[in-house]
């Protein structure tokens, strides 16, 4: 799945509890070097003032996290504790000073940015609550919110044929919108098993990515010509987004959806300006329209239009983070994402 998360990966400090008091301790994966996480006790953090804590459930694990787990010039390591973790749920523990609505107890999803640990820090602004109906059921909001805000920017309409180029996580979630929608989808993926996903999740048509020009061929015969008013390229890498302009019909909208971390991109402009469609990066990095897609993935979630069950394939503990993260990397049969669960007693400190 594709983070929304800064790629500084911004932080809060883990503090100290009450001045004379012992302060309490948590476990936190920290990343102290490419390819090895190690599970650590430090200070369990203190909310500050518009702030909440919460004790973490769960998390998931984001294809972002990949070039810092694998190494890359720009990082510098240790990193801090919880650091990369961006997708966590969890039941409020304590609140900062003047936080208003929400109470101790609350089950929420959250925007933060260390939720590889049993606890961490949310703004309260950046927190929605998890309805009863959603009790004890994983839910990596961050990346479900992606899936909304790239559904909305979409502009899917009842009717309309979509293609959706790789079936993973977000190609999955954005199958199942369309389709909920009452739109067409064409998947196109490489391996069976995400052919198989996309079928489970509505698609109508299944195409293998492997040939450019087959694939090419065999959505021209089923659209009758006239290509896709929509296509989302959900795999960040140059050839699907090249095959995602050539299913692009005249005066479409071509969404890119996946996460494009390595490097400049090349770009056919001659068939761009001939077919005349739109480009829409469907990435947000306003925080406001991240917690609208938070906000909007819960309630599609509670009112049954979006089912993430089917594409949360693997479980993983805190201490198997090395092995989550090789698994998001290396998309073995049948792996479409990852969640980190927690202790349900949560920390020891």
């Amino acid at each position: 799945m594709e983070s929304t998360a800064s790629p500084s990966y911004a932080s809060t400090p883990v503090t100290a509890a009450e001045p004379g008091s012992a302060p309490a301790y948590m476990r936190a994966a920290v990343l102290v070097e490419p390819g090895r996480f190690e599970l650590q006790e430090v200070e369990r953090p203190e909310p500050g003032p518009g702030q909440v804590r919460i004790r973490l459930q769960g998390t998931g694990v984001c294809a972002s996290n990949i070039p810092a787990f694998e190494g890359r010039e720009w990082f510098s390591y240790p990193l801090g504790p919880g650091e990369l973790g961006h997708e966590g749920w969890g039941v409020i523990d304590a609140l900062g000073e003047g936080v208003e609505g929400l109470e101790t107890g609350d089950r929420v999803a959250a925007l933060s940015f260390r939720a590889y640990a049993e606890y961490d820090i949310a703004d309260a602004e950046a927190v929605v609550r998890l309805p009863a109906s959603l009790k004890e059921r994983p839910f990596p909001g961050e990346a479900l919110g992606c899936a909304m805000n790239i559904f909305r920017r979409a502009q899917i309409e009842p009717g309309q044929t979509v293609a959706i180029v790789g079936i993973g996580f977000l190609g999955g979630a954005l199958t199942q919108l369309a389709t909920r929608a009452g739109a067409r989808v064409i998947a196109i993926a490489r391996s069976t098993s995400a052919l198989s996903l996309a079928k489970l999740m509505g698609a109508a048509d299944l195409v293998r990515m492997d040939d450019h020009a087959r694939i090419i061929a065999q959505v021209e015969q089923l659209t009758g010509g006239a290509f896709c008013p929509r296509v989302i390229e959900c795999t960040g890498k140059q050839w699907p987004l090249d095959l995602a302009a050539e299913l692009t019909g005249f005066g479409g909208r071509m969404v890119i959806a996946g996460y494009h971390q390595d490097g400049p991109r090349q770009v056919d402009m001659q068939l761009w300006n001939w077919r005349g469609f739109d480009v829409v990066n469907a990435h947000e990095r306003d925080p406001a329209a991240c917690m609208r897609g938070l906000r909007e993935a819960v309630e599609a979630v509670a009112a049954g239009r979006l089912d993430p069950s089917p594409l949360l394939t693997h479980r993983f503990a805190l201490s198997e983070l090395n092995e989550a993260l090789h698994a998001c990397a290396t998309r073995p049969e049948g792996f479409t994402k990852a969640v980190v669960l927690m202790p349900r007693n949560g920390s020891h400190g």
